[in-house]
């Protein structure tokens, strides 16, 4: 009853919001967008005048305009080259990005503040840690267009240092877009990056689905405010077979995402996105092979209900999506063992939410709350030891220097509670600094 409640109040605060929309003055984070756009270095292709300044505006939008850019992804790139007839522009940028971090009171064994990795009881040879690295570290490449015969077209590249030792290079999205179209290496359907916050964290809340895929999209605007989108992507599934009586096997059909959004201004929306997964598994016991159905809904938000303040919003329930979030994609739950009988698998339900606000001193200063949770909820009895919820939150200070230079600083404060009652908090300081061209 108090998530129905918690619900109702929410989508009341997204209406009163767009009803508001028209009549507000430039917020806050689009002051600062205007800002980075100013910045650019523009060379221009080809015979003729310069395009005008609404056209080449138009062109810089797309930019900074993106239904599945995250905030942790770089600036658009300093250096430009457009086309005199503005139909053509095309940029390579990147990010130098480090963090540091000091655990205690029981160090996390990875660079992300994790809640599932929390040691119960505490590991007494990692009671502390101090660490760094260039993780997210990054190189992009994207090219915009129209043509008269084909319409709109990008494509879009980008590779991070986030290999071995967080040092390796490899690459997080590369795909093409051609009007409604796009094919390749993306953010799933059923994410939603724009309605996370920005943390120094390089993890994110537990609860936040940022699951990339090969994937076949297409999304259409229905008319000025209401976008859909649909999309089958490739499975990668985490099945927790035992060896002796089940089977983990490859997996065989696409996922099915799909998502309706309400979008009043640009970079403010409510979507309400879903997943369809066919999760398959030998059962020894009888020798065939099975398959278990996995599905999972996300209602999501980003809104400015004032010129300083940004809110965040996102809550996902379902069965056999477990890989699709931050915790308890460190297992292999999206099928577990039938204890009661030998040789079937099922899917396990979660929960996970987390609401954020950020406040803008000026343009340039800002600090933002991020709290959420993620629960584990099997149909049967667990072990003790196993994992039941975790809790995940930060506070944290960022001063963009310039509109190209960015430091931070958070405290994150997080929760695993056992199936049996046992519990810890962990808790971290962690500071960053990033500059972009």
């Amino acid at each position: 009853m108090n998530y129905r409640i918690s619900v109702f109040a929410f989508l009341a605060m997204v209406m009163i919001t767009q009803l508001e929309a028209q009549e507000r003055p430039q917020n806050r984070v689009e002051q600062y967008i205007d800002s980075l756009k100013s910045t650019h270095r523009i060379e221009y292709l080809g015979e003729g005048e310069k395009p005008s300044v609404d056209d080449e505006r138009a062109l810089l939008d797309i930019f900074y305009y993106d239904q599945f850019r995250n905030a942790q992804d770089p600036r658009a790139p300093y250096f430009l080259f457009m086309s005199r007839d503005a139909n053509f522009v095309m940029g390579l940028g990147g990010v130098v990005r480090m963090r540091g971090w000091y655990d205690w009171d029981g160090a996390m064994p990875n660079n992300g503040f994790i809640p599932y990795n929390i040691a119960i009881p505490m590991n007494p040879a990692r009671s502390k840690w101090l660490g760094s690295t260039p993780a997210g570290t990054a190189l992009y490449f994207r090219v915009l267009g129209t043509n008269a015969r084909v319409g709109d077209y990008q494509l879009y590249i980008e590779a991070n240092f986030d290999g071995y030792n967080q040092r390796g290079f490899l690459l997080k999205k590369a795909y093409a877009t051609l009007n409604d179209w796009t094919v390749g290496y993306a953010h799933s359907t059923f994410s939603d990056p724009l309605a996370e916050p920005l943390l120094v964290d390089g993890q994110g809340p537990n609860a936040y689905v940022s699951t990339t895929a090969v994937l076949v999209r297409w999304m259409h605007n229905l008319r000025k405010d209401w976008i859909v989108a649909a999309s089958v992507e490739m499975p990668q599934s985490f099945v927790g077979a035992n060896g002796t009586t089940t089977q983990s096997i490859d997996d065989w059909m696409p996922n099915v995402a799909a998502f309706s959004q309400y979008e009043w201004a640009p970079n403010q929306h409510v979507r309400l996105a879903g997943i369809l997964r066919t999760l398959p598994y030998r059962d020894l016991v009888d020798g065939k092979n099975r398959n278990e159905m996995g599905w999972g809904v996300q209602l999501s938000s980003v809104m400015h209900p004032f010129k300083p303040l940004t809110l965040y919003f996102m809550g996902n329930y379902g069965r056999g999506i477990s890989s699709l979030t931050g915790d308890l994609i460190m297992g292999n739950y999206d099928l577990v063992d039938n204890p009661e009988k030998p040789g079937e698998m099922y899917t396990p339900r979660l929960f996970g939410w987390y609401g954020a606000a950020q406040y803008h001193f000026t343009p340039s200063l800002f600090a933002g709350f991020t709290f959420g949770q993620l629960r584990y909820l099997p149909d049967y009895k667990q072990a003790p030891t196993e994992y039941k919820y975790g809790l995940y939150s930060a506070l944290n200070l960022f001063w963009n220097i310039t509109p190209r230079i960015q430091v931070g600083g958070e405290y994150n404060l997080g929760k695993r509670q056992n199936v049996g009652g046992q519990h810890r908090w962990a808790q971290r300081v962690s500071l960053m600094t990033q500059f972009s061209f």
